[in-house]
């Protein structure tokens, strides 16, 4: 069963900060939307991304950033890397009782891992901080990239279904995974992320 995300969780989740090796993930601001605009501006990355529309403009950032702060449905989390902003990570709460996982970086940020150890840091998170036992994760069948990043992290394939990506305007197959929480506990020593307080 989930547990109620309360606005006091919300608050923890908004004052709280992961940190990685290489990486720092922490709740994006409105001073952060010219930097999400410019990565996320990439048809490369709206295709293989639900809910990011193409063209990606400043006024989508503003939103996106307001309603994560405001909705009780999703942490999101600005991932950095000598506070250089890199893309995005968080999970959200779309189905009350299922949780998904979703990410996105820069294109120039592709291929150096910084989607698996951003990932793994919000997986900790989740199942540290919520009585849960699995966690849901998709990827374009046509994104290999993305489903490497989800088999690193431990998620087991469970089928194809159809989903609408906003920025194809149409619906394209995805593969969909699963993260227990037994499989997550037996790979914790995958690395060494840290929430500090602040």
């Amino acid at each position: 069963m989930l547990q109620d995300i309360s606005p006091p969780t919300l608050h923890e989740a908004s004052s709280c900060v992961l940190e990685t090796d290489r990486l720092t993930l922490r709740r994006p601001t409105l001073a952060d939307v010219k930097a999400i605009t410019r990565l996320a501006n990439d048809r490369r990355i709206a295709e293989n991304t639900r809910r990011l529309p193409h063209p990606y403009h400043q006024d989508h950032a503003v939103e996106f950033v307001r309603a994560t702060a405001a909705d009780r449905r999703e942490i999101a989390f600005l991932i950095e890397s000598n506070h250089m902003p890199l893309g995005m990570v968080g999970i959200n709460w779309r189905e009350a009782d299922i949780a998904e996982l979703g990410y996105w970086l820069g294109v120039e940020h592709w291929g150096q891992g910084f989607g698996t150890e951003a990932a793994r840091a919000v997986i900790d998170y989740y199942f540290e901080e919520f009585d849960v036992d699995q966690l849901h994760a998709g990827a374009r069948v046509s994104n290999p990239g993305s489903r490497n990043i989800l088999e690193k992290c431990g998620f087991q394939w469970t089928g194809v279904e159809l989903h609408r990506f906003e920025a194809l305007g149409s619906s394209s197959p995805v593969d969909r995974f699963r993260l227990s929480r037994g499989v997550w506990s037996s790979l914790k020593n995958w690395t060494s992320s840290t929430r500090k307080a602040r």
